[in-house]
């Protein structure tokens, strides 16, 4: 199966994870996805100072600037793969 097809997979399997991920895992699913779909964050982040949320979605997705869009689709397979407690080869 093809990366973005894999990527895909993952993407509707963790919307069906058997619990809910902690926040910290949240975080780096939701910057690994905007990663692997839209590339480099941009430098501004949210304008409301005070989204607090919106403001650590943008800093976890900016901590992964330089990283390649198919780096960060194998690493999202790879986590959903591991939160749903099995390992692809």
């Amino acid at each position: 199966m093809e990366l973005t097809q894999q990527f895909e997979q993952a993407v509707a399997e963790s919307k069906t994870l058997p619990e809910k991920p902690s926040n910290e895992i949240l975080l780096q699913l939701y910057a690994l996805y905007k990663q692997g779909t839209s590339g480099d964050a941009d430098a501004e982040g949210p304008s409301n100072p005070f989204d607090f949320v919106a403001k650590a979605k943008h800093q976890a997705w900016a901590e992964l600037h330089g990283k390649t869009r198919e780096a960060a689709m194998e690493e999202y397979v790879a986590l959903v793969q591991r939160l749903k407690g099995t390992q692809r080869s």
